[in-house]
């Protein structure tokens, strides 16, 4: 089969406008960054405000494996049949982060016939949107260290600046720095600091869940940026620069219109991390996309324990609104990881003999498809299992999955959209409207915001997780105390957590239960609306493989590129 990238070269595609017509937008309400992409202001979304919503899908996942799961995928592939049953569908998707894509998961944008289009711009620079936010985050920075190296009226403690600093590229060495250096003209006050990757940017997740330009402006001015001498709370409006930084990002506000390779209408819009932020496309995407199509599906970052729980405890509470079913993607070879098959044995087809072997690893491999199904149903949402189908994959194993799924009594799929677009997810769309007409959604909450913070962490670890506890270290008994004193807990949770496990442990497959959940800090995103507890080991900026996927991009002399998946 064709690279991603060759397929994506050579698809004959529509202008962006012929695309925008599907959903009753003109040549005059985009506003273009090219043939193939545009954004559509916020006013022009307005004038559909009193529009009944449509159906809301939302796609996660079982916990990341390196066999690949398949969710960006399947999203793309799902709507494509939709499009293809003649139902008006729109996808709302995040925008990929240049970090990863010259990192370890490289394109964000789908693969082989099921992908958004132009996968190279979207991949890279796109809009410019991931620039503006690195921008005004830093802009917010030096205006902070300005304060401090002059007369620090506000009297801001260095030794608790909580702002730091964002680039969009994952660069292990910036994680603690000192700044300041070289007296206080030249330098500022040394102190410690640190670089995240923007995606990670309390400004990535504000706009994300921003409504408007008013609610923006309001959000960053709420954003703690230090504290005082005497433990006080700094906000960002007392540095006066927020006008600034909403000129930064006038034109990030709005969401980016392009297309899947067969032509559905997908907004792409914002890219807050989903085992760091909350991990979803912004409300703004999401909103209006259920306003212009019968039928809407955006995808929460990572697994169900991550991405979709926070679309559900965060962005539902903030948006005002809620999934009428979600879809959780699967494949025989990553719950066979799961189940304990090594990793070395994944891109190998069993043979008759190795076969016994391979079921019973994915036997072992279901607890971790049943963990996220029973914690979608803990919400009150239908669920369907979407089985990506790779080549590997035997036809006694797939029949295996369709059976464990039908003995838990929960509707499933199998999906072969990688390889034959919209036409291989003609099957999983089915399912889909079938679920969708059949059952209704009684959403619900795990928790109230108005809890005390340690339990509101305690019924996500033990409820979502499978973990008995929860033990807090380094600064996470101060950081609690400060937020509390702060009058700021009452926000609901944004777990940051390592996507690898269900656990706080990257190395545990599978369903773990009665573990211990360890929380190390916990940072208060005050204008985001939610309170961070990071977690185990994870990192807010992370760190090149040895061997990165930026050895293998390049564009000749013609413009052709390779080595972008």
């Amino acid at each position: 089969m064709k690279p991603d990238i060759q397929i994506a070269q050579e698809a004959k595609v529509q202008p962006i406008e012929k695309i925008a017509e599907k959903i009753g937008l003109s040549r005059d309400d985009l506003e273009f960054y090219g043939k193939y992409k545009a954004k559509v202001p916020l006013k022009v979304l307005k004038r559909f405000e009193k529009r009944k919503d449509g159906k809301l899908i939302l796609v996660t996942a079982i916990t990341a494996t390196k066999a690949g799961e398949g969710k960006t995928v399947t999203s793309i592939g799902l709507a494509q049949a939709l499009g293809r049953m003649g139902k008006k569908v729109m996808l709302s998707l995040r925008e990929p982060s240049l970090g990863p894509v010259f990192g370890i998961k490289g394109g964000a944008t789908g693969g082989g016939y099921s992908q958004i289009y132009p996968m190279w711009d979207i991949d890279l620079h796109f809009t410019g949107d991931f620039h503006a936010v690195s921008a005004a985050h830093n802009l917010l920075s030096a205006c902070l260290e300005n304060h401090i190296a002059h007369e620090n009226s506000l009297n801001i403690d260095p030794t608790r600046i909580v702002w730091g600093k964002v680039m969009d590229m994952n660069a292990r060495e910036l994680r603690k720095i000192i700044v300041g250096l070289g007296g206080r003209a030249a330098g500022g006050v040394p102190h410690e600091s640190r670089f995240d990757i923007t995606v990670a940017s309390e400004i990535m997740a504000i706009l994300a869940l921003a409504k408007d330009m008013k609610d923006l402006r309001e959000r960053l001015s709420r954003i703690v940026v230090a504290y005082t001498y005497d433990g006080k709370p700094v906000t960002a409006d007392k540095l006066k620069c927020i006008g600034a930084m909403c000129l930064l990002l006038k034109d990030a506000i709005n969401p980016n219109l392009v297309q899947t390779l067969e032509g559905q209408p997908c907004f792409v819009h914002t890219g807050p991390f989903a085992n760091i932020a909350h991990g979803n496309s912004s409300i703004i995407a999401t909103k209006y996309a259920l306003k212009l199509a019968d039928y809407v599906i955006t995808e929460g970052g990572f697994a169900a324990d991550l991405g979709a729980e926070k679309f559900l405890h965060i962005v539902c509470r903030q948006g005002g609104f809620k999934p009428n079913c979600v879809v959780i993607v699967a494949s025989v070879r990553a719950l066979k990881i799961h189940g304990g098959m090594p990793e070395s044995e994944m891109n190998k087809r069993p043979t008759k003999k190795e076969l016994p072997q391979h079921l019973e690893w994915l036997e072992k491999g279901y607890a971790n498809l049943d963990k996220h199904i029973e914690n979608m149903k803990k919400f009150g949402l239908p669920v369907v299992v979407a089985l990506n189908r790779f080549p590997t994959d035997t036809d006694e194993e797939m029949t295996a999955c369709m059976e464990h799924c039908k003995k838990i009594n929960v509707r499933a799929a199998f999906s072969t959209v990688f390889t034959d677009g919209g036409k291989g997810g003609l099957e999983l769309a089915k399912v889909v409207l079938e679920t969708l007409e059949k059952e209704k959604a009684d959403f619900r909450f795990l928790y109230d915001v108005n809890l005390p913070i340690k339990e509101k962490i305690k019924i996500i670890a033990t409820e979502i997780y499978g973990a008995k506890d929860v033990v807090y270290t380094g600064t996470a008994p101060k950081d609690i105390e400060a937020i509390e004193k702060a009058g700021m807990d009452k926000l609901p949770i944004c777990m940051a957590k390592t996507q690898l496990s269900i656990t706080d442990n990257p190395n545990l497959k599978g369903a773990p239960r009665d573990w211990v959940l360890t929380v190390r800090e916990v940072r208060l995103s005050a204008g985001a609306g939610f309170i961070v507890p990071l977690t185990g080991e994870i990192m807010t900026m992370p760190g090149l493989p040895k061997v990165p996927a930026a050895e293998k991009i390049d564009i000749d002399e013609k413009g052709w590129i390779t080595g972008l998946n």
